[in-house]
């Protein structure tokens, strides 16, 4: 496809581009659009169109629609394809130029809750967790699960509750892409929620610390969100160089975990170049080898509760199979039960009623294989295991912006909070698959 290549132009044109984002920074996507092609469940003839321009493709379940980022030059030339649309970004560079990252500016105590009012360097998430290690100091540990490809730390936080640690395992990954800021920012309100109201007394966080050790891994792909940050603001992979002298970086950590790697042709890329390059084979990137280590020390240990890998976007939550959409699992009975009643309570939490749509992965989107939840389901034998993808569902996108921080977060601690109560409950008992 012609879009491959807008992401090599744009690669080279954020060069030079300054090492601490600032607002007022000139951004390499400063007059660039981003459209919502709407294709009435015939995406072919849409996309037939859309090959006489450039352009780069954000979303990959296109039945209904293709979101698309398009460069000034382009634009008079996709005007006369004459397709229907909405547009998500008048201006892709303001709109990221107002996410107005924050860096040495922050100096906040832990226990404010003003640090989701913004975006922060990457330097200061490590310092944050830090001091939410320090408002918990009996019972937290600052842990790694490995480093990335350029030495960064995926570092995260071990929390429990009264008795010590050593309970059955709850594990969240946040920020396997990127450019997907929203789910660091979730993870961290999680654990801020967990740490502030286990010290203040709250039944629900002292409920769910006293059952289950929670590891919280915030930024799973350092190096790509250092990059964004620095480069190239909507940059997917991590940073590990092609294989064979190729020219293109990075490898996309959700498609390369061991189980179901190559089971299906349309569930990841073999082209280096393509944002769901899955690897030269399972588990070649040093970031989910490190991942893949502690699912499996948490599995022969306690067991794994919960697991669940956070992105954005499109406001879904998918369990088990991606790999195969005519595949269900045993468990998908109680995963979809326990799915909706999480759905309405964040719908219910939300002034504007969010939407969250559930089922199995493959089935309820798109094939995708070497995938976190299915491997973390039949490796490393999780009992629930989920993809939670975050807000919103098409007029922001990847770039959210500030003031739908904390709304975004605030309902993913209501559904959680749902969620947890409900993990050994005696109703999911004969619940089979849906």
């Amino acid at each position: 496809m012609r879009g491959l290549r807008l992401s090599s132009i744009l690669a080279v044109v954020a060069v030079g581009a300054s090492a601490i984002p600032t607002k007022g920074i000139s951004s390499p996507y400063d007059g660039f659009k981003v459209f919502r092609v709407k294709t009435q469940g015939h995406p072919s003839a849409i996309q037939e169109k859309l090959s006489n321009i450039t352009f780069e493709q954000w979303n990959h379940d296109v039945n209904s629609h293709i979101d698309i980022v398009v460069a000034p030059d382009q634009l008079p030339v996709f005007a006369e394809l004459g397709l229907e649309f909405d547009v998500m970004h008048e201006d892709l560079g303001a709109s990221i130029a107002a996410e107005s990252v924050h860096s040495s500016l922050w100096k906040r105590q832990a226990g404010d809750p003003s640090w989701f009012d913004s975006y922060h360097d990457y330097n200061d998430h490590i310092e944050y967790f830090q001091s939410l290690h320090d408002l918990f100091p009996d019972n937290s540990e600052i842990i790694s699960s490995g480093s990335s490809y350029e030495n960064r730390s995926l570092y995260g936080i071990h929390l429990w509750g009264t008795g010590g640690p050593g309970k059955p395992a709850v594990l969240y990954h946040g920020t396997v892409h990127a450019r997907e800021w929203i789910s660091t920012a979730t993870t961290e309100y999680l654990t801020y929620k967990l740490v502030t109201g286990y010290n203040a007394g709250d039944r629900d966080a002292r409920s769910a610390l006293d059952k289950y050790d929670f590891y919280i891994i915030p930024i799973v792909n350092p190096d790509g969100f250092a990059y964004t940050q620095t480069t190239q603001r909507l940059w997917r992979k991590n940073r590990q160089p092609g294989p064979n002298g190729s020219t293109c970086y990075g490898r996309d950590i959700n498609r390369n975990w061991e189980f179901a790697w190559d089971a299906n042709p349309l569930g990841a890329s073999t082209n280096p170049c393509s944002q769901t390059y899955k690897g030269e084979r399972p588990s070649d990137t040093p970031e989910n080898q490190g991942l893949d280590k502690l699912v499996r020390q948490l599995r022969d240990g306690a067991g794994i509760k919960l697991y669940i890998d956070w992105h954005s976007y499109g406001q879904y939550i998918l369990s088990p199979f991606g790999y195969k959409d005519t595949l269900y699992a045993p468990e998908l009975g109680k995963w979809t039960k326990a799915a909706q009643i999480v759905s309405d309570a964040i719908r219910d939490s939300s002034s504007d009623l969010t939407t969250f749509t559930f089922g199995p992965s493959g089935a309820t989107l798109y094939p995708t294989t070497g995938a976190a939840p299915d491997h973390v389901y039949s490796i490393g034998r999780a009992e629930f295991s989920y993809t939670i993808e975050l807000r919103d569902i098409g007029r922001y996108g990847f770039v959210l912006p500030p003031e739908l921080i904390r709304p975004t977060v605030e309902e993913q601690w209501a559904g959680q909070k749902v969620l947890w109560s409900l993990l050994d409950e005696e109703f999911f008992d004969g619940v089979g698959p849906a």
